[in-house]
């Protein structure tokens, strides 16, 4: 049976943590081991061949695409390469196909959707003997053909990426761009948020947690954490949930969006049927560009009251 070794690659502990966790939980027989960053992953992946990379975009020093691209140009290493990012906009997504990405899942994820990928990826490659450590692993939930290895290859469309086929484009369009949709679309629409004050203006912010998107209104903004007031609805994020917050600022709608969880929750009026609930988000990056956004934003006033 076949030892599988597996590289994770985030700046932030606490995403490193959780898929190392939930990996292990589903394949306690893996090798897992870790990098903070794309630099250090280039001399681990210099001495050692690994099965999969987990890896994530935005990290200081070496980005997720540049190691990509340098794994599959310089080093012609066609390794499997799962690109976990808070990323997921069109011209994102058109890079890491060009450039040999495996799959793509966009935080805040669920274990279910990333053993999803991971089964998709190592199933084309391992027999269900190697996966399982000896028995056949149990599929997530809603997966039933994921052990199968169904689903295109990467020379085939961006449908490798995805369960549900493209839908149809331009023959003029090459087959990144016309499959980007697949990935990026079909996402139900967020409540709408809770209207500001008379006269505020500047960003607008957006909370994404693994079941669920929301507008909202940021009260309080600082390096650490952020706490903002989202509209009360069928469903509340847990504690402790991944979040990602998508902060907008200026007329150039420049977007940042910092991976957190979620440290408090509670009733943003004094009353027990409130109909706004306060979500402090803590912040887990470590990516400087990010925290000079951040700084800016505190320093210019648009974090002290309303976006």
């Amino acid at each position: 049976m076949k030892k599988i070794r597996v590289l994770v690659v985030d700046d932030a502990a606490f995403i490193r943590d959780l898929v190392k966790k939930t990996v292990r939980g589903h394949f306690p027989h893996f090798v897992v081991e870790e990098a903070v960053n794309g630099r250090k992953a280039q001399s681990m992946l210099e001495k050692q061949p690994y099965d999969l990379v987990l890896c994530d975009w935005e990290m200081p020093e070496l980005s997720g695409l540049e190691l990509l691209q340098w794994m599959r140009s310089e080093r012609s290493l066609d390794t499997p390469f799962i690109m976990v990012t808070s990323r997921g906009d069109r011209d994102n997504v058109v890079a890491a196909v060009q450039s040999g990405v495996s799959e793509y899942i966009g935080k805040p994820f669920s274990s279910e959707s990333l053993l999803k990928k991971i089964i998709k990826v190592l199933s084309r490659r391992h027999s269900a003997e190697d996966l399982s450590g000896g028995g056949r692993p149990e599929a997530p939930k809603g997966s039933a053909d994921a052990l199968t290895g169904a689903g295109a290859t990467h020379g085939d469309s961006v449908s490798a990426l995805t369960r549900s086929p493209p839908p149809a484009a331009p023959k003029a369009q090459s087959v990144a761009v016309a499959s980007v949709a697949a990935l990026t679309g079909n996402t139900a629409p967020a409540p709408p948020a809770p209207q500001e004050k008379s006269g505020s203006k500047g960003a607008t912010a957006q909370l994404r947690f693994p079941d669920m998107t929301v507008d909202c209104v940021i009260q309080a903004l600082s390096l650490k954490e952020v706490k903002a007031v989202i509209r009360r609805g069928e469903r509340i994020p847990e504690l402790l949930s991944q979040a990602v917050v998508d902060l907008e600022q200026g007329d150039a709608q420049e977007v940042a969006r910092i991976n957190g969880y979620v440290s408090k929750l509670e009733a943003a009026e004094q009353k027990m049927d409130s109909a706004l609930i306060a979500i402090h988000v803590r912040f887990v990056d470590d990516d400087p560009q990010k925290m000079e956004y951040l700084s800016k934003m505190i320093a210019s006033g648009t974090g002290k009251k309303y976006f």
